[in-house]
């Protein structure tokens, strides 16, 4: 994990992603922050450059969602990926690449169980990431991915992560 801080060189290209709209699923925030502390995390909102929607510090036991994103539902989706690093992904242990396939994939199983297409982010952004690195990350570590996922549906309320 890191700290956006602790980036540089160019930016990322940026593939043509649909947004996520509406905040039909703003119930999910308070048990996903309750989770992030149960972690030891704290959830806290600030401002960031456009193309940041968070990030997870793990030295400093935080995450991040950016006050930026258009809607709650977009909110949700980047607390899950972010809770997916707290989970233990960090880019030390994966490799950066890896990493973001694994936490985006984690994050594409449980908003879909939870009823909230992010495909139109998501499906992108891991294509993207792939393309640095290796899409086979998500069938390499897919044990990892279905684990974090079932623990974050379980923190939504979903008995078994089902």
């Amino acid at each position: 994990m890191f700290d956006i801080a602790q980036t540089d060189g160019e930016s990322l290209p940026e593939v043509p992603r649909e947004p996520i709209t509406g905040d039909t699923h703003e119930r999910f925030l308070e048990p996903l922050t309750a989770h992030a502390a149960s972690l030891g995390f704290t959830v806290e909102r600030e401002a960031l450059e456009h193309g940041h929607g968070g990030y997870c510090d793990a030295k400093a036991h935080r995450i991040v969602v950016s006050t930026n994103l258009g809607s709650v539902n977009a909110q949700v989706r980047v607390l899950v990926h972010e809770l997916a690093h707290a989970h233990g992904i960090s880019y030390k242990d994966y490799g950066r690449e890896d990493a973001e396939v694994v936490v985006e994939t984690a994050a594409v199983i449980v908003c879909g169980a939870l009823g909230l297409d992010t495909s139109g982010e998501s499906i992108p952004y891991i294509a993207e990431w792939g393309e640095r690195g290796d899409l086979e990350a998500i069938r390499k570590h897919a044990e990892t991915v279905d684990e974090i996922a079932r623990k974050l549906e379980q923190a939504c309320g979903l008995k078994g992560g089902e």
